[in-house]
């Protein structure tokens, strides 16, 4: 470990030493090879609904620490690295859409013996989201949206190239620690404190540049308002106040797709469960138990 790294670690240490409490777990899953993922709260399995944690294109299932430790005092909590991530099997192609990812999810969910969860994507997560719901509706007791990216998928075809090839370019030349040391401040408020600045930066660092590469692919592809049409299910769309990457004007676009009112957190950025990991454990907890009780109904 070099002393740059040792240095962000160290400005990061509880959420370090938390994620030690959550050590990475595999999960061979057939066709769509191996799944890396954390987890917490496995005891309370037969208790309430699981919740699965969705990361960004920026991050990691390392990211989601504060919320393994909240949130798994009560149920279940599952979070895992996106195909491509971490030790997980990248989807086939260059240039993937999202329903490649949402099979990906169908396959770790099925490796598991999870029949049915709350799922929680945040930014490019949200999109895998809705792509799992389109595709499995009935598997879903719940869909949370947290700053949610839209994708470019119906935006002319100009504007989808020159963005993914912008965003490809940046990684090309910067790597993954120079998109981290210049990317990662626009993920938070001017509230953060530096540990979660730190955290972010952290995070980022790790991505695997080929598994970046297709997501960025997914992103210019994707449409996440078309997969949410039709989708009767429970849903929740919230965002930050102060995200500057998917701002609450376009968070609206999907809130009112997804025919919710759209929820915005005071003083948080886009990476608002990093910076405010208390409000929003509060709100993926409470989301969870709303469903909790319509499954108790049902």
């Amino acid at each position: 470990m070099s002393v740059i790294d040792k240095r962000e670690r160290d400005c990061a240490a509880e959420s370090t030493g938390l994620l030690e409490q959550f050590p990475e777990q595999r999960c061979a899953t057939g066709a769509a090879g191996t799944i890396g993922y954390r987890e917490a709260g496995a005891e309370h399995a037969n208790h309430a609904l699981p919740v699965v944690l969705l990361h960004g294109i920026g991050s990691g299932a390392a990211s989601w620490v504060r919320q393994l430790d909240a949130l798994g005092a009560s149920r279940r909590v599952l979070a895992w690295d996106a195909p491509g991530y971490g030790v997980s099997t990248p989807v086939h192609g260059a240039s993937p859409a999202a329903a490649d990812y949402a099979g990906s999810l169908n396959a770790w969910l099925e490796a598991l013996n999870i029949e049915r969860c709350v799922l929680v994507g945040h930014s490019l997560g949200a999109i895998v989201a809705g792509a799992f719901a389109r595709a499995a509706p009935g598997r879903i007791a719940g869909l949370l949206l947290i700053s949610p990216a839209g994708g470019y998928g119906s935006s002319p075809a100009a504007t989808r190239e020159s963005r993914r090839d912008a965003r490809l370019g940046m990684l090309a030349e910067l790597g993954p620690a120079g998109l981290a040391e210049q990317r990662s401040g626009n993920m938070l408020s001017p509230f953060a404190n530096e540990d979660a600045r730190a955290w972010v930066r952290w995070n980022m660092a790790r991505i695997v540049p080929a598994g970046y590469a297709q997501a960025t692919h997914l992103l210019a592809n994707a449409d996440l308002a078309s997969e949410l049409e039709g989708f009767c299910g429970h849903i929740k769309v919230a965002v930050g106040a102060n995200d500057a990457v998917t701002p609450p004007t376009e968070c609206q676009r999907i809130a009112v797709a997804a025919h919710v009112e759209l929820q915005v957190i005071a003083q948080a950025g886009h990476a608002g469960y990093v910076e405010a990991p208390g409000s929003y454990s509060t709100l993926i907890e409470s989301f969870c138990r709303q469903c909790d009780t319509q499954r108790s109904a049902s």
